[in-house]
């Protein structure tokens, strides 16, 4: 691994895996009005930390633009918690595999970020895992378009992060964007992705180097 490597810092600011997180999602109060009555649907996502020689890389999706919700969007693989899943990891690499053809001998979870709300109705809780870098995707052509992976560094960087602010149901929200990474000048990265990205980067932040 590169030195650049930040999983002793991650292992740190990270929530242990088996925590029970049962708070409120982080961004509840900027969605609270946009949210209908109906319970949130749990969901995990997998934010894949992928070792490079540049440094360590996120692996990110572009969803198929038939998808019901969030078509065409930048993505982590993930989805919906089923019944027959042992909790939301298995959900987080469940879903890589069928999305991505992810094996998950090839996946090895470090801890999770703070669970979040979408504007969908999902209460999503983001799987943070180290994914071996000889990993061959495979996209499931009904659900991904395109698998890329775009530098941590980069993503971790305050100043490639906007907030970009909009009018919407009769008030200012705002919703978080990256400037166009390097790697990946034609995908834009934002909303949910965004916000995710924002949350590895402020529990990072409280971690010296």
């Amino acid at each position: 691994m590169t030195p650049e490597w930040p999983l002793p810092r991650l292992s740190r600011v990270l929530h242990p895996l088996d925590a029970p997180l049962v708070q409120a999602p982080w961004n509840y109060e900027e969605l609270a009005d946009l949210l209908g009555d109906a319970p949130a649907v749990d969901a995990a996502v997998l934010v894949g930390l992928v070792p490079r020689q540049d440094g360590p890389r996120v692996l990110l999706t572009r969803r198929t633009d038939s998808l019901r919700n969030h078509a065409g969007q930048v993505s982590f693989p993930g989805g919906r918690i089923e019944l027959d899943d042992a909790d939301a990891i298995a959900a987080a690499m469940r879903e890589a595999h069928e999305e991505i053809g992810l094996a998950p001998s090839l996946i090895a979870p470090i801890g999770l970020l703070d669970p979040m709300i979408t504007i969908t109705g999902f209460r999503v809780l983001p799987v943070v895992a180290c994914i071996e870098p000889n990993y061959v995707p495979e996209p499931d052509p009904g659900e991904v378009a395109e698998v890329f992976e775009v530098g941590l560094d980069f993503l971790m960087h305050p100043d490639n992060l906007m907030r970009v602010e909009l009018q919407h149901r009769g008030r200012t929200r705002h919703v978080l964007e990256f400037r166009s990474a390097p790697e990946a000048p034609q995908h834009r990265i934002w909303g949910v992705t965004a916000s995710i990205l924002f949350n590895l980067r402020e529990r990072l932040a409280r971690e010296p180097a």
